[in-house]
């Protein structure tokens, strides 16, 4: 373990060159924009012709995104959150395991699985049938060239060939103006009263009942899919996160807004014959184009659609990879599919089966594009609960967090207005983290300037302002949650397909990730997932491990031995490597590429399970005051560490040094009364 005397100013030296160096490579909210809305923004291809057969919805469909339009903005807030929260990426699977567990977070994994297997094969299969439109011959074999283009694009994730964001720009563009072109051309040749006798022409021969309001506004989720993955893009975002992330989807709101709801509504109600057609249907958005333009704005519009659908489809395949892989980096899955040929340096597993699940998929349901619409429910909001149920319980979390650092300030000082540059450095110690240089998000997803903020007393009216927004914005979040939530329990009711096929396939991962895990058990290796530190723990024991230290067994006994039921904290502090810049869609927690903190950690879970002790592990890389920031945190009564380690840190002032002869070595217990 470095010296935590070492200056904090060279580290920041530090780290500030290593932000400059690799900031030319990270994404801002531009490129962010065109990363999402070339996911989102195709599903406009697809969606008009699956809503319209989806139980009696026909010409409503343009009403229900825009109903469904609405909860959508509330989830932008909180995967903009997310983003700046989790700077490491994973989405669902990173929120639900922090906030719940890590099996939760296991199942999120598995929901968004589902989520883009049937995203590649949907928009695969709707790229070739959006190309007959140009080559008709293409309609009848429209499924065997969409495997052999799932088939091709496997290939090139094998070579190496991946998503770009620049290119995801050119695409977003391309979209965005053939959708306005399609808007304005329609715009021309209907008056505004036209524009609104639409309207009772949507709506009529329609009774709408509750449930066929909750069946419409869960089926039209589907119009925004791709969502989730601006969570995916944390680790390659420009800092200050919060900003990029939040100026990225007020972005995608803006232009999803302005061209998903008109076009599905004027596609449908327009159209109905063609909505009504098996074959038509998979092709409204050129038709409408070609009807009310001409021949050239179809066609490239056709051509645009189906390159920009194949392209999300590779999106999807590379979302999915790398799921896997993050899945069997955090032990849930085989150690084969982290594997990489030798080749091309690619995880040649992965991406066989990112290709490979879709193909079956689509083989499965022989190429119909409205059977995938009715399997689709699952997945997408299955992962959209857990998010949003995880954020609010971190969200809840830091309340407490707040209230736990106000009370004692207050006790501290003997009165309530306490200081606030102290309410700022206790809250900033209860939150900070030492996970990324450049992420201000703590393990856990705390957030150290809200918990100040929270914290401290209002003193004027831009603090109060600040603290009635953060309030609004918490209870928005529970009625989102509740709105997501009403929407997939309402497809798990009356999307049967999408139900039977979603937990089959959620069954079976999660039996992957249990056999998988008692195969590690049976080795006498238990699978640990670090988690964070959100406020004190009284009477606690605080067991510090660290890289290369023969004396890390007789820490990890010594502390249980002397728990007495009370928690023990295991800080890991890992060797400092330099970190390379991620690349789109990869999750980065450098515990997962630790092997050695892994099988420390291991062994501290085998001997506490078996002492039913409660405990929590904590991985930090080393770096000066990375002891004493998790010590100030927690309040341990007992620190343990090896001899070595204690003449090493600073900053950690106990009452008392006691030092132990253990079987096992020699260990240091520094001790505090708070």
């Amino acid at each position: 373990m470095a010296k935590e005397s070492g200056t904090q100013e060279e580290a920041s030296q530090k780290t500030q060159g290593d932000r400059h160096s690799s900031s030319r490579n990270l994404l801002g909210p531009i490129l962010c924009w065109a990363v999402v809305f070339a996911d989102i923004g195709t599903s406009v291809y697809y969606v008009p012709g699956i809503l319209w057969g989806t139980l009696g919805i026909t010409t409503l469909a343009g009403f229900f995104v825009f109903l469904t339009m609405a909860v959508f903005v509330l989830l932008t807030l909180k995967y903009a959150e997310v983003s700046y929260r989790f700077p490491q990426g994973g989405g669902v699977v990173t929120v639900a395991s922090q906030a719940i567990n890590h099996w939760v977070g296991a199942l999120g994994g598995m929901f968004i699985l589902v989520d883009y297997f049937l995203t590649a094969a949907i928009s695969c299969l709707s790229g070739m049938l959006y190309l007959s439109v140009v080559i008709p011959g293409l309609n009848p074999i429209a499924l065997w060239v969409t495997l052999g283009v799932l088939v091709l694009l496997g290939i090139l994730n094998w070579v190496g060939i991946s998503e770009s964001a620049r290119v995801s720009f050119v695409g977003a563009v391309i979209a965005f103006l053939s959708d306005i072109a399609i808007l304005v051309t329609v715009f021309t040749h209907i008056s505004f009263g036209e524009f609104l006798s639409l309207f009772p022409r949507m709506f009529a021969n329609h009774s709408l009942a509750p449930t066929s309001i909750l069946i419409g506004f869960a089926a039209s989720f589907l119009a925004f899919s791709g969502l989730e993955s601006i969570s995916q893009l944390s680790p390659v975002m420009k800092v200050p996160r919060r900003r990029t992330a939040g100026m990225a989807l007020l972005l995608v709101v803006l232009t999803i807004g302005l061209t998903s709801p008109l076009l599905t509504m004027l596609s449908t109600v327009l159209q109905p014959e063609a909505a009504a057609d098996l074959v038509k249907n998979s092709q409204l958005i050129s038709l409408l184009a070609g009807h009310w333009g001409n021949i050239a704005l179809q066609t490239e519009v056709a051509i645009s659609a189906s390159a920009l659908l194949v392209f999300a489809s590779n999106t999807a395949i590379i979302g999915s990879y790398h799921v896997f892989m993050a899945l069997a980096r955090m032990e849930f899955f085989p150690a084969f599919i982290l594997k990489r040929n030798k080749l091309r340096d690619t995880p040649h597993y992965s991406i066989a089966l990112a290709a490979g699940i879709p193909i079956i998929i689509l083989l499965a349901v022989q190429g119909r594009l409205d059977l995938l619409g009715d399997l689709y429910a699952f997945g997408l909001l299955g992962a959209f609960s857990l998010t949003c149920l995880g954020l609010d319980i971190i969200r809840r979390r830091e309340r407490k967090a707040a209230r736990a650092v106000g009370g004692q300030l207050s006790r501290d000082n003997g009165h309530v207005q306490a200081p606030p540059q102290h309410l700022l450095r206790s809250a900033e110690n209860l939150a900070k983290t030492d996970l990324h240089a450049n992420g201000p998000a703590a393990a856990g997803g705390l957030d150290p300037e809200t918990v100040a903020m929270l914290a401290s007393p209002s003193r004027d009216w831009r603090m109060r302002l600040h603290d009635l927004w953060y309030n609004v914005d918490f209870w928005l979040g529970i009625l989102t949650t509740f709105l997501v939530v009403l929407a997939w329990t309402t497809n798990l009711i009356y999307q049967h397909l999408a139900t039977e096929f979603g937990s089959a396939v959620t069954a079976l991962g999660m039996l992957v990730a249990y056999i998988n895990y008692a195969r590690y058990k049976q080795k006498g290796r238990l699978p640990v997932v670090t988690t964070g530190v959100e406020g004190r723990l009284p009477g606690s024991i605080l067991a510090v491990l660290s890289y290369d230290n023969p004396h890390n067994d007789a820490v990890v006994r010594a502390a249980l031995n002397h728990a007495d039921g009370k928690p023990v904290v295991f800080l890991y502090v890992g060797e400092p490597k330099t970190q390379r810049v991620p690349t789109m869609f990869e999750f980065v927690d450098p515990y997962h590429d630790d092997q050695q903190a892994k099988e420390t950690f291991s062994v501290a879970e085998s001997i506490a399970q078996k002492a039913k002790i409660p405990r929590r592990y904590v991985y930090r890389q080393d770096k000066p005051g990375v002891v004493a920031s998790v010590w100030q945190v927690i309040h341990p009564h007992d620190t343990v560490l090896s001899p070595e380690d204690c003449m090493e840190v600073v900053d950690v002032n106990p009452d008392r040094i006691r030092y132990e002869i253990t079987p096992d070595g020699k260990v240091a217990h520094l001790l505090k009364r708070w």
